[in-house]
């Protein structure tokens, strides 16, 4: 079984990003499955996505427009999407966030 969870750390503040909302959904044969929707604690942390995934093909979504209307700030990302594959461990995947790019990795 795998586990899956983020944060989201805001790149220009250079602080925790709290307040987005995120959808965790796995592919199906007949497409995708919502399995837990959450937001960011004040750490910028949703640390239990899934507690017991199995082998797959995940997408994570982060509806990052309100955030960045609560800051005053404008983004050409309503949301970010990842799409990751899921094989057994533990899988934590950070975004760092600034207003027209983002980066993400497998964290630890």
């Amino acid at each position: 079984m795998s586990t899956i969870s983020t944060h989201v750390l805001d790149a220009v503040q250079g602080k925790p990003a709290s307040g987005i909302e995120v959808r965790l959904e796995k592919q199906t044969e007949t497409g995708w499955l919502v399995l837990s929707e959450s937001a960011t604690d004040s750490d910028g942390r949703c640390p239990d996505l899934c507690q017991d995934g199995s082998d797959g093909v995940y997408r994570l979504t982060f509806a990052v427009d309100d955030y960045f209307a609560s800051h005053s700030r404008i983004s050409i990302y309503p949301e970010i999407s990842i799409t990751l594959i899921v094989e057994g461990g533990h899988y934590h995947i950070p975004l760092l966030l600034s207003d027209n790019s983002y980066t993400t990795y497998r964290g630890s």
